[in-house]
């Protein structure tokens, strides 16, 4: 019995010792997706950018999660990580995920965009965009004259629009 022991002991330490090292090289490296380590400052910001865009305007036309989605999603969250300052590319990860239905992560990459520059019209625009997209007007109406007050003059369009409706459903 003592010498079974013995073994596991032998085993659990070099096993615990290489679970506690691994997750801090990984930080090293950079974040890990699917269990592979990933060094964000190897990518070439203008190629990556320029691809993500041609696959993005594929998957916003045709709606679906197909290859173009996918490719879109995953160069924009990679360059979203690379470049945590710019508002662009949370944006548009939070756009492909408003096209495919996913309320949760769009909305989530929009108010990371928001908190990336606060006195950026863009990402409360979008979420005024999300916020109407489900008839939520009022919520929506918080957005864009946010945006609007930020200087994004088409949001005065929208504001308006939802002003008329609100009026129209409060006559009823």
């Amino acid at each position: 019995m003592n010498y079974i022991a013995q073994m596991y002991r032998f085993l659990l330490i070099p096993l615990i010792v290489c679970i506690t090292i691994l997750p801090s090289y990984s930080m090293i490296q950079g974040r890990v997706e699917n269990g592979i380590p990933f060094d964000y400052t190897k990518i070439n910001q203008t190629e990556t950018e320029s691809k993500a865009e041609a696959f993005f305007i594929k998957a916003v036309n045709s709606k679906t999660y197909d290859n173009n989605m996918i490719s879109a999603l995953n160069l924009y969250r990679m360059l979203a990580e690379a470049y945590p300052e710019n508002v662009i590319y949370p944006l548009k990860v939070g756009k492909l995920y408003d096209v495919i239905g996913k309320d949760r992560y769009a909305k989530g990459y929009y108010y990371r965009a928001m908190n990336i520059d606060k006195s950026n019209p863009e990402p409360y625009y979008h979420l005024g965009d999300f916020f109407y997209k489900r008839e939520h007007y009022r919520k929506a109406l918080k957005f864009y004259k946010k945006s609007y007050d930020r200087g994004k003059n088409q949001a005065k369009e929208k504001i308006n629009a939802i002003n008329a409706k609100l009026d129209d459903n409060s006559r009823i």
